[in-house]
């Protein structure tokens, strides 16, 4: 192994998204993860299909594809720390870790003897961090969060969707479960920040991640439209709230994406839609004053870019440098050709037999590049080689501790 993170041992306790999403990062940095799961039954999401991965013979296995997206480069071991070996196991591989990850409800660990401050005497160095809906504390510290129910709760479903007065109007979800992807992303920053402390100072540290954190952090431009502002922003569909035009168009065949950045752009536009007096029109002459006109602007566009196919836009705007893009579906995705030169779809051979799927890494470094080692594996595939190798257990005390149901 010579990833950036070869030298760093996880053991990766949660499950869903949020927490194994950090975990696959760390483990495509190189790090060595260890994915703790219940004997049995395993991650929540190897159950969450169709669809499912089909083996060499196109039958449907075991392994769902949402549980697929967020494992790759792991090894997966069975153990139930609710019995008290399990404790004893996980305690003990605590102790030749770098980080612990975990998404258990605030507190759900200290019952096991598994949470920081237990871990934390077990290994001073550690780095534990722990990903919860609500945060360890706050009066809502011990409810369940979800993806879903933060995107509500913290704000994002009321900026999303079509506007007030149109068709189908109403608080919209996004189509990922955004909040779950940024929350592990930004637990990754938080563990490679600790871990960059311990090197200086060697001391480990608790990581406090909370989705409604994440969410609100991320509320970004329209968070600080309100906070200067004092007026909540309202749902624009595909509309941006500081810019214009910026969103969907019409076009003779379809749809397609407008993303005017500046002033210069516009003027560019309008050259190529045959409306150069637009551009010094004192409604639209800047950005501001477009954003003011929008219910004026924005009706006259969608009646020029009719008389157009997508690809005639595309092709036109893009010779003329403004931003442009069309709305492609996921099959459109995977064959673009610039997706295709960028290698954002891999395939990796599968215990299963046949191969995986997998979207590749966004990371691109240069010395220490992203490796694809292996595909998400199978439940508890590594557990005897991994007790083995780190706890030196004999074959015979792993033959025990399956028998009574610990691993």
């Amino acid at each position: 192994m010579s990833g950036a993170l070869a030298h760093i041992r996880v053991l990766d306790l949660s499950r869903v998204l949020a927490g194994p999403w950090a975990g696959q990062v760390l483990a495509d940095l190189g790090a060595e993860v260890i994915k703790i799961e219940r004997p049995g039954c395993g991650d929540d999401t190897r159950a969450w299909g169709p669809p499912f991965l089909k083996d060499a013979e196109g039958r449907d296995t075991s392994e769902a594809a949402y549980y697929l997206s967020a494992n790759r480069n792991k090894q997966s071991v069975t153990v139930d720390f609710t019995q008290a070996e399990g404790q004893r196991l996980i305690r003990e591989l605590a102790a030749q870790c770098d980080v612990v990850l975990e998404n258990f409800k605030v507190g759900g660990l200290a019952a096991y003897g598994l949470d920081y401050e237990a871990l934390k005497a077990v290994n001073p160095r550690l780095i534990y961090c722990s990903i919860t809906g609500f945060g360890q504390d706050g009066p809502y510290a011990k409810r369940a969060g979800y993806d879903f129910m933060i995107q509500g709760l913290g704000g994002l479903m009321s900026l999303t969707g079509r506007a007030e007065g149109e068709d189908g109007a109403g608080p919209m979800k996004v189509g990922v479960a955004v909040t779950d992807i940024l929350t592990g992303l930004y637990a990754t920053v938080g563990v490679l920040a600790a871990l960059n402390h311990r090197e200086q100072t060697g001391i480990g540290q608790h990581v406090n991640l909370a989705l409604l954190d994440v969410q609100v952090a991320c509320l970004a431009n329209q968070a600080m439209n309100f906070l200067t502002s004092g007026v909540p922003p309202r749902r624009l569909g595909n509309s941006h709230p500081n810019i214009v035009p910026y969103q969907d168009f019409p076009s003779a065949d379809g749809d397609f994406v407008l993303t005017v950045g500046n002033d210069s752009q516009f003027r560019k536009f309008c050259e190529v839609a045959g409306q150069r007096e637009w551009a010094d029109d004192s409604r639209f002459i800047s950005n501001s004053a477009r954003v003011a006109n929008r219910e004026v602007l924005v009706p006259l566009i969608r009646q020029v870019t009719v008389f157009k196919t997508t690809a005639q836009w595309l092709a036109a705007l893009e010779q003329a440098g403004v931003p442009c893009g069309p709305i492609n579906n996921l099959a459109q995705v995977f064959a673009d050709p610039h997706v295709q030169a960028r290698g954002l779809r891999l395939d990796m051979p599968h215990s299963l037999g046949g191969t995986t799927p997998q979207v590749a890494s966004p990371l691109r470094l240069s010395a220490t590049p992203v490796e694809y080692r292996n595909a998400p594996p199978l439940l508890g595939e590594h557990t005897d080689a991994v007790l083995q190798r780190l706890l030196q257990l004999s074959a015979e005390q792993v033959g025990r501790l399956r028998n009574t149901g610990v691993i």
